[in-house]
């Protein structure tokens, strides 16, 4: 095997997203050529396919500072960044752009199959770090390639590899058979096909998050409209209702984030949603008439529903970093130094501290997971976090330790704070909530009792995974 010189070899970077595209754009930045390796067959391929969802964040907070420099000089205009884009405006209007300018340093129809070191697989010791990595590619084609790197920065997200239905963290019995009635993505209620899916519908809805609070206010949207009429959400909660459920309303520094779970709260409010608390779904059994029931750890059944929409977040695949000795917690699947920064096991407040290239670093020097991918398991990131974090690594890999180690970030709150234990713990969440809420996990109508907001066509309707990658 001929392996070039490291100091000559570019960085490879996987994922042609929010987070890996703005990793390229500091790369050049500081004089390193980069490779972006994108599996889809476009840049920001896994933003396309929410194109219908509207971050809670503006514009202001997901352009890059140094990925807008490249741009500016091209004739690139910056959106208004008081406004909330789409998925699909992100992607068009942003990521689009940035890989155009990139040219040849971004090889779509191009999915990452294996990272090692060169001539060094994970249990070999014998002057490893001087080694460059080999990175494994499978094209679009059926070619197969290898290239070599001096550095690799996985931003590959977390997009394709959802969560099951399952309490348990596997797929429930059933789930897979069930598969032509369940989705693990918010539905586009402006397609007519998958609009004629859900009207009129009984839909389950499992999660907890944004994207959850999402799906609530799209059927709540859809129950209002001349075609949805009988349309119902029924709402999975593995705990109980408290008062952080439905997120952090008017305390949140993200606006559009707080009046996302008040779109929520308005759709079980208004009668357009029933909630099943503290239910941990054990298995989805198919009706005689071919609907779906729901069984929880518990032996309760839930009444038949049409369709299952699995919002329970998602998880990094890390089947192609095999070879690679990377440090990860074993809850969260994220790095040890940043796990406890967004362990919900901890904290809820949904409040990290900025942090960079050493949270990030791993037993195998060189190699980084960010964006989304460096959450593992863990919710609520943010594009302004990946932001960061591809500057510090970028700077870090450049040699200039003084700048990767400077904090350039501070984040806002959600307005959302729990406290320890209250992620998945039923009595917990009622105590939270000082008991003013269902007393019991059972099915209920919930009325909470305060004004409701509406989430209008104008206004921002969340994100899939807020303004994340």
């Amino acid at each position: 095997m001929n392996v070039p010189a490291t100091a000559e070899l570019p960085v490879v970077v996987i994922g042609a997203g929010p987070a890996g595209l703005a990793a390229a754009a500091h790369l050049l930045d500081q004089g390193i050529e980069p490779l972006v390796l994108e599996a889809g067959q476009k840049s920001g391929a896994a933003v396309r396919e929410w194109a219908h969802v509207r971050l809670f964040s503006t514009w202001g907070e997901v352009v890059d500072p140094v990925a807008e420099k490249l741009l500016a000089p091209t004739g690139w205009t910056r959106p208004d960044p008081a406004t909330y884009p789409s998925g699909g405006d992100w992607a068009e209007l942003y990521l689009q752009p940035l890989a155009d300018l990139l040219g040849h340093r971004v090889r779509t129809g191009a999915r990452v199959t294996g990272v090692s070191r060169a001539g060094r697989d994970r249990i070999v010791d014998a002057d490893r770090d001087r080694q460059p990595f080999v990175v494994h590619i499978a094209h679009a084609d059926g070619r197969e390639e290898r290239v070599f790197a001096r550095a690799v920065i996985d931003a590959s997200g977390t997009w394709a590899t959802p969560s099951p239905a399952g309490g348990s963290g596997l797929p429930a019995l059933g789930e897979k058979a069930a598969s032509d009635r369940i989705t693990y993505r918010v539905p586009n209620l402006k397609d007519t096909a998958v609009r004629a899916r859900y009207a009129g519908k009984r839909t389950a809805v499992i999660g907890s998050g944004a994207s959850a609070f999402t799906a609530l206010a799209y059927l709540a949207e859809l129950a209002k409209s001349g075609d949805g009429v009988g349309t119902k959400g029924v709402w999975i909660l593995r705990r109980g209702i408290s008062g952080s459920t439905f997120g952090g309303g008017e305390a949140d520094q993200l606006p559009a984030r707080g009046a996302l779970g008040l779109a929520a709260k308005a759709a079980v409010d208004e009668g357009h949603a029933d909630a099943a608390t503290g239910f941990r779904t054990e298995a989805i059994e198919r009706a005689d008439d071919g609907r779906l029931v729901l069984v929880g750890e518990d032996g309760r059944r839930l009444d038949p529903v049409d369709e299952v929409i699995v919002l329970t977040g998602f998880r990094p695949d890390l089947s192609f970093l095999e070879e690679l000795r990377l440090g990860l917690d074993e809850r969260l699947q994220a790095p040890v130094e940043l796990a406890p920064l967004i362990d919900p096991n901890q904290h809820s407040c949904g409040t990290v501290y900025p942090h960079g290239h050493r949270e990030l670093s791993h037993p195998e020097s060189g190699v980084y997971l960010v964006g989304m991918k460096s959450y593992g398991r863990a919710p609520t990131f943010l594009a302004m976090t990946g932001y960061e974090q591809v500057r510090s690594v970028t700077a870090a890999i450049a040699g200039d330790l003084e700048s990767a180690d400077r904090v350039e970030l501070t984040l806002p709150e959600t307005g959302v704070c729990g406290g320890a234990g209250l992620f998945d713990d039923p009595a917990a969440g009622q105590a939270e909530a000082g008991g003013c809420c269902a007393p019991a996990p059972a099915l209920v109508q919930i009325a909470v009792g305060t004004p409701a907001a509406t989430v209008t066509e104008g206004a921002p309707a969340g994100g899939s995974c807020g303004s994340c990658q």
